[in-house]
């Protein structure tokens, strides 16, 4: 195990958005579906989480909810700076942030029910389309526990239905 992070005091800043640059080396890619979901939940929610940055702008954490803001015309974004500098060490950090997020699963069930209950324009600034509700939810006479991507290792695409287990990627390559 690796020694503990130190835990400095986490300061968010407004900066204006000109003085951001997205990260060249970012491993993390985003498609047109995944910036539309991201605008609209930045025009519905605003920001609720400040991007991640270095010392000299650079965003280690949040290209996407930069590249949505600037499509929407805003000038500034929150930020928290890194307190470090080194380049590899920021790297690792972002791999992390957005690993982590990647490895959680979904309560399928309880999310279908829960996205049933949105009106459209919360939806869409969930993310998941309404056609897509059905196919979170049991079908008739489904037990509980019948449901095949109940586990933690079960995944299923939000685009195609496409079902499988193990990596989170169908092919099981990680995504670069």
């Amino acid at each position: 195990m690796t020694p503990r992070a130190e835990k400095p005091k986490l300061e968010i800043t407004r900066v204006p958005i000109e003085q951001l640059k997205s990260d060249p080396e970012n491993a993390r890619t985003h498609g047109a579906r995944n910036l539309a979901s991201i605008q609209a939940s930045l025009s519905r929610f605003g920001q609720r989480r400040p991007l991640v940055v270095t010392k000299s702008m650079l965003v280690v954490a949040g290209n996407g909810t930069l590249a949505a803001a600037r499509e929407l015309g805003w000038t500034h974004l929150d930020v928290t700076v890194l307190p470090w500098s080194d380049r590899a060490r920021s790297r690792a950090f972002a791999i992390a942030d957005n690993r982590t997020a990647e490895l959680a699963a979904w309560d399928l069930e309880l999310l279908g029910e829960q996205l049933q209950g949105l009106d459209d324009v919360d939806l869409e600034a969930s993310g998941w389309l309404r056609e897509e509700i059905p196919t979170l939810l049991p079908g008739p006479g489904d037990a509980p526990g019948d449901d095949p991507l109940a586990g933690h290792d079960a995944y299923r695409c939000p685009s195609c239905g496409h079902e499988w287990s193990g990596s989170p990627h169908p092919s099981g390559d990680s995504v670069g």
